[in-house]
């Protein structure tokens, strides 16, 4: 098969499982290959998944190889593939912009960013790489309130003509003003804010989805999630965190049947921990009634490694993402979207978005 060409922005924790684990499936087969949720889509396995270009700020990973930088601090995540071969490719000085937070210059340099001192490259500079890389599609993995910059980048995709998957969230797939943009353009597209592999979000829709199918009534609910990564520490700045909230709470309200009032359902980051590191700690209540009115609450303790977790889900929409390009396919992926993002332009129960995904993988359908 040949390469899928991608081009990355910000090499933090999700990235570095993402780039370890297109290395890690190398030498399996089907019947060794754990934690994959497709091992082949339109014949393409993991592996056939190449870094073509990458985009950082921070100094200890601009102008050095992919492969080295992935590994270098404040990345925590935990390494399964070590010692990777060089790529040949250097991490190019991304734009500022909103993707970095004042409030983390206050910690030290272990668990921050440290702003490299390299020039920014300006919209023309940032698109002359991606086509000069030959790259078909743009992965923005920028940190959570980063707007300006998700929108920065979503126009140089669009500019360099090439597909944009957008697992922030900053609403761009599910804006219809950007997503008919790139549907004018040819190009597809994947989003918002990616789910993980089996994390918080997931299993709060499923719960709520149970509740609704055995008929008990949902009360009030919570999610509340500690971790010691960055992308906790950036959240700590709670002006950044509105679009996350909207996304993370959206996806258990589509599948409650009737909607909770806002006052009781709670759904957010709650506080960063250091020595956690990139391991994401849900603490989830759901209180309800069933027969007879009689009251019932569940209580779940979820323990995840947060980064690896999302890397199970980015690696099929990089290859969803793939076959939409080689049909022809333009605009948001609906049943991909909803299948691995929490805020996608149309949501569906996942039952649903799984069946959409399969369609999808067999014939091309894309409709809502």
């Amino acid at each position: 098969m040949e390469k899928i060409r991608i081009a990355i922005v910000g090499l933090g924790n999700c990235a570095s499982s993402l780039i370890q684990g297109i290395y890690y499936y190398r030498d399996k087969t089907p019947e060794s290959a754990i934690g994959l949720m497709h091992w082949e889509i339109g014949g393409y396995k993991p592996s056939d998944i190449e870094v073509v270009a990458a985009f950082d700020i921070d100094k200890r990973k601009v102008g050095k190889d992919v492969n080295e930088a992935i590994f270098a601090l404040p990345n925590c995540t935990t390494v399964f593939c070590p010692n990777l071969p060089p790529s040949g490719v250097k991490v190019s000085m991304g734009k500022v912009l909103d993707g970095f937070s004042e409030h983390m210059r206050e910690y030290e340099e272990k668990y921050t960013f440290v702003l490299s001192e390299e020039p920014e490259p300006g919209e023309e500079e940032v698109i002359a790489i991606l086509k000069k890389s030959k790259a078909e599609m743009l992965l923005n993995y920028l940190p959570v309130g980063s707007e300006e910059a998700t929108r920065f980048y979503a126009r140089c995709a669009l500019k360099a003509g090439i597909g944009f998957i957008n697992n922030m969230p900053v609403f761009i797939a599910s804006d219809p003003t950007w997503a008919n943009q790139f549907a004018q353009a040819g190009l597809p597209i994947i989003g918002d804010d990616i789910k993980a592999q089996l994390g918080a979000t997931i299993t709060h829709r499923t719960l709520t989805d149970l509740f609704r199918k055995r008929g008990v009534k949902l009360e009030r609910t919570y999610q509340l999630n500690t971790g010691g990564n960055t992308d906790f520490l950036n959240m700590l700045n709670r002006h950044r965190l509105k679009s996350k909230k909207i996304s993370k709470t959206e996806a258990v309200q589509a599948v409650a049947g009737i909607r909770l009032d806002p006052e009781n359902i709670h759904i957010s980051p709650s506080d960063y921990v250091p020595w956690q590191k990139d391991n994401k700690v849900c603490f989830l209540r759901m209180e309800g009634k069933l027969f007879g009115d009689v009251p019932m609450n569940l209580e779940l303790r979820l323990s995840v490694e947060d980064s690896s977790n999302s890397a199970g889900c980015a690696i099929d929409a990089i290859r969803l993402l793939k076959l939409a390009l080689q049909r022809g396919i333009k605009g948001p992926l609906y049943g991909p979207s909803a299948y691995l993002m929490k805020h996608p332009p149309k949501q569906f129960t996942d039952e649903e978005a799984f069946n959409l995904v399969e369609k999808f993988i067999a014939s091309g359908f894309n409709e809502v």
